[in-house]
């Protein structure tokens, strides 16, 4: 009876331990599959964004093919306005005087010629006296000359009082001759001028015509030939200085277009041709100015105004998009292009089990982000080359691509 029990006992050991030995390996391979399976299911960028058409049209995504635009390279600059200084005049007075009238204010518009002050001097009064005495002077002298060339001619007179008398008449006709002149670059008609018509006041005109930027006198005030009475600017030939630095030199070229705008006013465009390139560089700043004359509209335009300008260079026909069409994301820029390609689904839709019926889904579009590399940009286009190709029938989302790569970001990847 003791050698059966023990062999009974023998038995169930060697079971139970064979028992053990097969869920360890069991478990052991179940191990191994899960792990496989992880493994398997590493994330992987995904590029493939699926949209339901309820989503497209209620986001308003329109999709369009890849455009060929003549688009132009553009160099990008900042600068000043500046005016010529032969457009610039300050107004003073040849001579002294006491401001009695001042015509014009600051923004004024005046043209060549134009009064813009009056000045009075009592000297003024004497210059006029001096004119006609010298004029009834001369008129003695001639008559002197005359008779002293008679009494020689007759060998009743001596040469020397002809030659006294000569002498007197060109020196008084020397002096008509610079009071006349006086006279007129003050302003007043010599011929005009008599006993009872002796003007005390001057008139101050305008040398150029544009609009007056600054007065620096006002009624009551002595001005002269060191004391400006206004400054007048023609902004009419106003041009724009634009710094460009040295790598962009040898694209410039004169009759190049150039668009700018102001910095305080970005809103509103200007348009100007280059006229000039300069040959030396601007200070320590490394940049050399570019002129330009301002063509069109010149409404606002003022000398110093900060300006941002773009000056167009080449054109090129080129594959292009609008510029929404591009997102960027990790320093890359991407577009999003229609395809036939689906999205690997990673895990089962929420709610569905084995066994179960799949729920009702609606129908949907996709597209791949695909990289391309961003060329020149012009009137809302970018030039775009994929970095891989792409049908040339291909449709491109060029509205509402920021909203597709949200969908993709938002979603990682997968499809649900």
């Amino acid at each position: 009876m003791k050698i059966k029990h023990n062999i009974i006992y023998l038995t169930v050991t060697v079971l139970l331990l064979v028992s053990c030995g097969k869920k360890e390996v069991q478990a052991g391979t179940s191990e191994v599959k899960t792990e496989k399976a992880e493994a398997g299911h590493e994330e992987v960028p995904q590029t493939i964004a699926s949209l339901t058409e309820e989503q497209i049209k209620s986001v308003g995504i329109s999709l369009s093919p890849v455009e060929m635009k003549e688009l132009t390279s553009t160099v990008k600059a900042n600068g000043l306005l500046r005016v010529p200084n032969n457009n610039k005049a300050t107004i003073t007075s040849l001579y002294g005087g006491v401001i009695k009238t001042l015509n014009v204010q600051v923004g004024s518009i005046v043209k060549k010629g134009q009064v813009i002050a009056t000045i009075a001097n009592p000297e003024f009064i004497r210059l006029q006296e001096e004119y006609l005495t010298t004029n009834s002077r001369i008129t003695y002298a001639e008559q002197e000359y005359r008779r002293q060339r008679e009494l020689f001619d007759n060998d009743a007179g001596a040469k020397k009082n002809l030659q006294s008398s000569d002498a007197e008449l060109k020196t008084l006709r020397t002096k008509k001759a610079s009071l006349l002149r006086q006279l007129q670059m003050m302003g007043i008609s010599p011929g005009k001028v008599s006993n009872g018509n002796m003007r005390s006041g001057l008139v101050i005109t305008a040398p150029i015509s544009g609009t007056v930027s600054s007065i620096s006198a006002q009624i009551g005030s002595y001005v002269d030939v060191s004391s400006p009475v206004a400054e007048i600017i023609d902004n009419n030939s106003i041009h724009l200085d634009l710094q460009v630095f040295e790598k962009d030199l040898p694209k410039m070229r004169v009759g190049q277009i150039v668009h700018f705008k102001l910095t305080n006013n970005p809103e509103t465009e200007y348009d100007a041709m280059v006229y000039s390139v300069g040959s030396s560089f601007e200070n320590e700043s490394k940049t050399v100015s570019v002129h330009g004359t301002v063509t069109g509209n010149k409404a606002g335009l003022i000398d110093g105004m900060n300006i941002t300008g773009i000056v167009s260079l080449d054109k090129n026909t080129t594959p292009a998009v609008p510029n929404e069409a591009i997102v960027e994301a990790d320093g890359k820029y991407y577009v999003f292009v229609q395809t036939d390609k689906k999205a690997e689904a990673h895990e089962e839709a929420d709610g569905e089990k084995e066994g179960e019926e799949p729920k009702h889904k609606q129908k949907t579009i996709n597209f791949e982000k695909v990289e391309v590399v961003k060329g020149t940009s012009d009137m809302g286009y970018t030039a775009i080359t994929p970095v891989k190709e792409v049908p040339a029938d291909a449709k491109i989302v060029v509205k509402g691509a920021f909203f597709v790569n949200a969908k993709l970001s938002n979603s990682g990847g997968h499809e649900h």
